[in-house]
């Protein structure tokens, strides 16, 4: 359902604060020893490392061929399942008996039928589970898409093509109110996060932005990000470095 595409070599290398930053919500599930937990969006398995040190009997799920080859090389013990979270979730671990938590970390933005996860993730849970979750929020990187826009307004471009979910706290209140879920905590914020290096805006383009520049050609894709680093220059270079301008939503979650 997403063109995204993901090296998992260089998230690990070069983007390495996503899962340093997911300690947040780490400590929002509050994972306790032999609890069956769902890492929804488990990318690498860095943060599902975390959580079988924890004691917690866990399962990756994660759509993306690369990302789960890391994974179940990190984590050859651990059970993965290799499936787009938004399709009906396959028969197997993630059904064979109910989950006490998921945890997600920078993952369910990157699913946009929200409604329908939020469904499936009820489903998952047995009464009284918890979901533990960390996602862009409204807002979240406006400024780096502002730049690619108007660079490819600038060179007679169509723009790029995101397929992202920013929602406001009560947008997502209602999504998980309507599959089930008592909300317990709420929380926006700011979160200006540096990029290493000179070319951290660009890299972070080419990356993240992957499934978004999937339609042009290498030349014009190469030409779109060198413009839309200029436009973002007065704006997300500061003290000598690059920084996007995220914003995240965290929440905890429980199934009555």
């Amino acid at each position: 359902m997403s063109e995204q595409r993901w090296d998992a070599e260089r998230y690990d290398r070069d983007f390495a604060f996503v899962a340093a930053y997911g300690e947040t919500i780490l400590g929002w599930l509050d994972v306790r020893p032999a609890e069956r937990v769902l890492d929804l969006g488990c990318g690498t398995g860095d943060l599902t490392a975390r959580l079988v040190q924890a004691g917690a009997q866990v399962v990756g799920l994660d759509a993306d061929p690369a990302m789960a080859d890391a994974f179940s090389r990190r984590l050859p013990g651990v059970p993965l399942v290799v499936a787009d979270a938004q399709l009906p979730w396959p028969s197997g671990p993630l059904t064979e008996q109910p989950f006490d938590a998921v945890f997600s970390n920078a993952a369910l933005h990157w699913m946009p039928d929200a409604a329908g996860v939020a469904v499936q993730v009820a489903a998952a849970l047995r009464p009284g589970g918890r979901l533990a979750a960390e996602l862009g929020g409204v807002g979240n990187v406006a400024a780096v898409h502002a730049a690619l826009a108007d660079a490819a307004a600038d060179l007679g471009l169509a723009p790029p093509q995101w397929r992202r979910y920013f929602p406001t706290p009560g947008a997502y209140a209602v999504v998980l109110e309507r599959a089930g879920f008592e909300v317990r905590q709420l929380e926006l914020a700011d979160r200006p996060t540096r990029l290493a290096g000179a070319d951290g805006l660009a890299d972070w383009m080419r990356l993240f932005g992957a499934g978004a520049l999937a339609g042009y050609s290498s030349a014009q894709r190469e030409a779109l990000v060198a413009a839309a680093v200029q436009r973002a220059r007065p704006v997300l270079w500061q003290d000598g470095s690059w920084w996007a301008d995220y914003r995240r939503l965290r929440v905890l979650a429980v199934k009555p």
